[in-house]
């Protein structure tokens, strides 16, 4: 019976090997010898940007660095170890170490301390599945001491600084454990020791590096670094775009606006794993690509001049009275007819982090502040008047105070009698605007009288006008946060008023620039724009690639209004600075490039930084301006907020003007001929791209 019994086993257990070899062989064959492809990307240096000259303004600084790759196949205990090891021979930083990082480190390093923080009554609950890993790891946590926490230091501390570093990637993509500050000899003996440091390798990465240092800074942007890698909340969309976590991205302006062109297209190399996560072979897919370079508008000489100018200017009226709160001051360049901006130039007065004053660069403040610009708006209101059939270019008006029932006498700062269009934007007469305004609400004015007027279509009729020429609308410059400034919220006939001289609606220095461009080019709007191409990277060299898109000039639109309205307005601001008592002459008086321009001041209330002032009663400066008048090349806007207090101060926006107009020209003769003269050119572009856009129905 036994051998029965036995032979009848050995039949089953024969029949069942056969039948695995023969029926199922195969098939675990094929598991035993199934493999795995897993494609990694490896991440490239970014593109760079260059001025309109081919002057680099951002590069990548090559770093030595330090990886680690995870591998499927490594468990937490290997990688401890290896962290250990490279503990040894590397400084890391222990700075940012979190409380929480050092407590589950400590559980680590001291498994049996941790394991009897949790009570009998506990585990015995945990036995009884009445609380899981999970609660029992929370316990454990919460009850390490603040001593314990501390007696994590020196190599252990660094230890788990790297080990941090190891969790943070993903299998198979190398993780950054160190790539500032590596010295020399860390990176030799590492190099030295791979072999004993598995997943770990020594390479080459980079750093964004700014040429000009602060120059331009806050339109150039930022990037992540790669502990930070892409912002929580934008990580949906980058991982969606085959981005990995810790991948360096831009985060501001260019670096932001222009992220799909700069961040290049990535190394892909395939590894080819077995079942158990063992590499067998590593094959490259396509090399990696850096990312393709923009050239800017910008030119970097004239912005850094423009820069000095700005800031000398701002600590010369900075030493007179009344001028406490003046902080800040801006300065848009533009060629009128390409919308390529020369220059944007905004700098700032604050702190350093020792407290000691210093000016900052403030660029972004173009597109991101507005103010109360005064007077510089008047082209436009004398256009809209001539549009709107209010005045009729010629017609004479009474300067003189207007008295309305209820108010102050409202007045021009001074009284001119009786003037004709172009007379009052040569003196900034005030009381022709307005009166302008009323004939535009169907008014009538009467001394001492109230003053009625169709308020509200008026002022939509103002602004509607206004946004024609770029003023309380975005202006489409290719950089991010541009706002529309702030129009104003009561409708009473006096702020109307204060509307057609500039004193009620905020609006950008970037605003202001499109405005004056569009009067000196004969009425296109044209959407200003910082980067003038994108190009094929040139490896291991500062030369421009190949052109892969050139920027071409695009008009937004073109003023509803007779071509003699805007070359009577072009007129008027040539005789503000060039003709007899005109406002602009005494400071432009004897330079040879003829220009056209308006000034303003406008009385406006402090909203800065300083909480304590705020609704004090402040002048803003403003400045337009074009040049030639004849030929105009470059448009400018200047805006000085805050720039004193009371009735009169230094006029630190005809300053800035005269000055910078000056370099521009002094700049320009030592520029080739051949960039000298394509104002031509560039007006025929402007041209057909408005011709192609008014048949397209924009």
């Amino acid at each position: 019976m036994v051998f029965f019994v036995v032979f009848m086993l050995f039949s089953i257990l024969v029949l069942r090997l056969g039948e695995l070899q023969i029926v199922f062989g195969d098939d675990f064959k094929r598991e035993i010898e199934r493999t795995e492809d897993i494609t990694v990307n490896n991440p490239v240096p970014r593109g760079k940007m260059f001025d309109r000259n081919g002057k680099v303004i951002v590069d990548n600084t090559p770093l030595n660095a330090i990886t680690y790759t995870k591998y499927q196949t490594t468990n937490q205990k290997e990688m401890l170890e290896t962290a250990e090891k490279l503990a040894k021979l590397i400084n890391k930083d222990t700075s940012k170490v979190p409380v929480r990082d050092k407590k589950d480190f400590w559980i680590i390093k001291h498994p049996e301390e941790a394991k009897a923080k949790i009570t009998k009554k506990e585990w015995d609950l945990y036995d009884q599945e009445k609380l899981d890993d999970k609660q029992i790891y929370k316990l454990q946590v919460d009850r390490i001491t603040d001593a314990e926490v501390e007696s994590i230091q020196g190599e252990d501390l660094e230890t788990l600084a790297i080990y941090r570093e190891f969790n943070s990637g993903y299998a198979l993509t190398p993780q950054i454990v160190k790539n500032k500050e590596v010295t020399p000899e860390e990176f030799a003996v590492v190099s030295e020791n791979l072999e004993n440091l598995p997943g770990v390798d020594t390479t080459t990465d980079w750093e964004r590096m700014y040429t000009f240092g602060n120059t331009l800074k806050s339109i150039l942007g930022d990037v992540t670094t790669s502990e930070a890698g892409i912002p929580k909340e934008q990580l949906e969309k980058y991982l969606a775009r085959d981005y990995s976590r810790n991948d360096r991205v831009g985060k501001s302006y260019l670096e932001l606006k222009y992220e799909a062109v700069l961040h290049g297209q990535k190394a892909k190399v395939k590894n080819v794993t077995d079942k158990s996560g063992k590499i067998l072979s590593t094959e490259v897919i396509s090399e990696g690509k850096r990312g393709k370079d923009l050239v800017l508008t910008i030119d970097m000489d004239l912005q850094q001049q423009v820069e000095k100018i700005i800031e000398e200017e701002m600590w010369s009226a900075k030493q007179k009275s009344g001028t406490a709160l003046l902080d800040r001051a801006f300065v848009v360049l533009m060629n009128p007819h390409t919308g390529e901006v020369l220059s944007l130039a905004g700098r700032q007065i604050g702190k350093d982090k020792d407290g000691k004053t210093v000016m900052n660069d403030f660029a972004g403040g173009n597109i991101t502040t507005s103010y109360n610009v005064g007077s510089a708006v008047k082209g436009a209101t004398i256009l809209t008047g001539y549009k709107t059939g209010a005045i009729s270019p010629g017609d004479y008006l009474l300067d003189q105070p207007l008295v309305i029932k209820g108010t102050k006498p409202k007045k021009s700062w001074k009284t001119f009698g009786s003037i004709n269009d172009l007379r009052a934007l040569q003196v900034s007469s005030n009381v022709y605007m307005w009166k302008t305004v009323i004939a535009m609400g169907h008014g009538k004015y009467v001394p001492n009288g109230p003053l009625v007027l169709d308020t509200e279509k008026t002022f939509n009729t103002m602004r509607q006008s206004f946004s024609q020429f770029g003023l309380g609308t975005r202006t489409g410059i290719d950089l991010p946060n541009e706002m529309s400034g702030f129009p104003g919220s009561d409708n009473r006939p006096g702020l109307l008023l204060d509307l057609s001289i500039g004193q009620y609606d905020t609006y950008t220095p970037i605003q202001l620039a499109q405005y004056v461009s569009t009067i000196a080019n004969g009425g296109n709007r044209v959407q200003p724009h910082i980067v003038k191409e994108i190009r094929e990277p040139v490896m291991d060299s500062n030369e421009l690639g190949p052109i892969v898109e050139e920027i071409q000039p695009k008009v937004l639109n073109h003023l509803d209004m007779k071509d003699e309205w805007i070359k009577r307005v072009q007129e008027g601001f040539r005789m503000v600075m060039q003709v007899g008592d005109g406002t602009g002459v005494g400071t432009f008086k004897g330079v040879t490039y003829s220009p056209a321009g308006k000034t303003g001041t406008a009385q406006a209330f402090y909203d800065g930084p300083v909480k304590s002032q705020k609704n004090v009663d402040v002048m803003n400066l403003s400045l337009v301006s074009f040049a030639p008048f004849d030929n105009p090349e470059v448009a400018m806007a200047v805006v000085v907020p805050w720039a004193y207090q009371g009735n009169t101060g230094p006029s630190i926006n005809m300053t800035i003007g005269k000055r910078v107009m000056d370099a521009y020209f002094e700049l320009k003769k030592t520029r080739p001929i051949n960039e000298e003269n394509t104002t031509t050119e560039q007006q025929t572009n402007t041209t057909d791209t408005t011709q192609n856009s008014q048949q397209s129905g924009q």
